[in-house]
């Protein structure tokens, strides 16, 4: 008798700024998303997302941008570490989610929860919204 194959897909989800980056997990079979990691925007961010993929076996990354109403010929910047992220990892899907608000919510939700230093959490936690959102909203198993 064949054995089924595994179709749990991990998820990845990048909340992107210009000193830090926060990294959101979720799998297909829950469809719960946990902050990850926070880690910083420097010379090896690709080094480190890539083995992050990697290890954790990513199959879709979901990165974070404004939703503007009269957004013009502007690429934001998740846009174009989405398109370095796809040109390193050909393998992995990128999707895009809004992102507004998410790290006022972020750091509300922490504030709630009673967590101290708050801001060295809410890049993770922004990660997490974004990524629970585009979940609800996107994925259907």
């Amino acid at each position: 008798m064949p054995t089924q194959k595994n179709k749990t897909r991990k998820f990845l989800a990048i909340d992107f700024g210009l000193s830090k980056v926060g990294l959101a997990l979720s799998e297909s079979e829950t469809k719960i998303a946990f902050a990850y990691k926070t880690i910083n925007n420097d010379k090896n961010l690709f080094q480190k997302l890539a083995e992050i993929i990697e290890e954790e076996n990513v199959k879709t990354v979901i990165i974070g941008i404004p939703a503007y109403i009269n957004k013009e010929e502007v690429e934001y910047a998740g846009e174009t570490l989405g398109k370095k992220i796809k040109e390193l990892l050909s393998f992995v899907e990128i999707c895009y989610h809004n992102e507004m608000f998410t790290t006022r919510m972020a750091q509300k939700n922490l504030i709630e929860k009673g967590v101290k230093g708050v801001k060295k959490f809410d890049d993770q936690e922004a990660a997490r919204i974004i990524l629970q959102s585009w979940l609800d909203n996107n994925y259907k198993i």
